[in-house]
């Protein structure tokens, strides 16, 4: 049996159990039930409609444990018999199912966990290996996010905005353990952006294929961080920048900028540059304004910052940081280089040890470290 292609049916199937009355966990466990016999039928050939088949073997188990439970129950499940199998089943069941693992109830660690899980179809220990979690931590995550949104229902759409961040977190988690998170999580955003024409949902996917068309060129053999100035842009993946250039243009087209949008167009326009000297910083910068004007968010004004020492000189970048908060995540790093650019080597040296000390991973602060060590070891002037 292709395991990819059950994966695939997994949320649209979770999302007619649920619609017809059944409860998350519920139709949640009936899916995997009937998954479990799906991969231990030994057919000829498999059936002709296989999400069919799922539909009406997780609805019978579903029914079967419902049943037993009545005794325990104030009132019966209202059953009008098996359904009929068929694909007549609409793709609002399975976007549905994004919004309900990305309900507001669940932490932002619970939704990425419930959706690698419902709508991803990963197993437990999949997602646990991929967040080298133990096994046990990630099933009782797994339960929490299913009791929190136990009966939720919905009475008008969800917020695609939450869901998109979802999957913005799965992506950012990369590689881990034996599940490619990054992958998965451009797997999802495409079924997604398959089922609406919302334009952020474009974005994000563009935004994805544009980052990970420069992942063969993000490290070294040997794990070592390349920054994006020093990447071999020959080892970048052309097809998918492509891709993503199209996915971006026809969500812009549509002229109703998002952040995902804006930060999409930017990765495109380091994309296009054929050289790190070729990188058309003015428009990135005014890029950077949009997204600013969009989100406020203090993270791009530091990359602003950051693209403005590019376009317009290192001390005017430097005067740029100045007026953000020194606490921010990459401060000192970004201070460090702009003193470098500014010739001022012995400050970025000191700063560059400085946000080595308090680097969000371990490649970044080698990274950072060998920074500092290399104009340590210039001769002092």
């Amino acid at each position: 049996m292709n395991e990819a292609l059950l994966r695939e049916l997994v949320p649209a199937v979770i999302g007619v159990l649920v619609r017809r009355g059944a409860g998350f966990a519920a139709a949640e466990d009936a899916v995997q039930d009937a998954l479990v016999e799906a991969v231990r039928a030994d057919w000829a050939e498999p059936p002709r409609d296989l999400k069919g088949w799922l539909i009406t073997v997780a609805w019978r188990k579903f029914l079967d444990a419902a049943r037993a439970e009545t005794s325990r129950r104030d009132r019966e499940l209202r059953a009008e018999g098996e359904p009929a199998p068929g694909p007549a089943e609409s793709s609002d069941d399975t976007l549905r199912l994004y919004f309900l693992c990305a309900h507001p109830s669940l932490t932002p660690a619970s939704a990425v966990a419930l959706t690698l899980r419902a709508v991803g179809g990963l197993t437990t220990r999949q997602i646990a290996r991929a967040y080298l979690v133990p096994e046990p931590t990630m099933a009782q995550r797994i339960s929490r996010a299913k009791r929190a949104v136990a009966g939720v229902r919905f009475t008008r759409p969800g917020d695609v905005a939450t869901v998109l961040r979802v999957l913005y977190l799965v992506f950012n988690e990369g590689y881990s353990g034996d599940v490619d998170l990054a992958a998965e999580a451009i797997r999802l955003t495409r079924r997604l952006a398959a089922m609406t024409r919302h334009e952020e949902v474009a974005g994000l996917l563009a935004l994805m294929l544009l980052h990970h068309a420069r992942r063969p060129a993000r490290t070294t053999p040997d794990g070592r961080l390349v920054p994006l100035a020093e990447q071999d842009r020959g080892r970048w993946d052309t097809r998918l920048i492509a891709e993503g250039v199209d996915v971006l243009q026809a969500a812009l087209a549509r002229d109703r900028l998002g952040e995902f949008q804006a930060q999409a167009a930017i990765a495109a326009l380091h994309a296009d540059a054929p050289t790190a000297a070729e990188t058309d910083w003015v428009q990135i910068v005014e890029w950077y304004d949009e997204l600013v004007r969009l989100t406020g968010n203090p993270v791009a004004r530091l990359n602003r910052a950051v693209a403005v020492g590019e376009a317009e000189g290192a001390r005017a970048g430097l005067a740029a940081l100045a007026e953000l908060d020194p606490g921010l995540p990459r401060h000192t790093a970004a201070a460090a280089y702009l003193h470098e650019r500014a010739g001022d080597p012995a400050t970025a040296a000191r700063l560059y040890a400085e946000a080595a000390r308090t680097a969000l991973s371990l490649p970044e602060r080698d990274h950072l470290t060998r920074q500092a060590a290399r104009l340590n070891a210039r001769p002092r002037e």
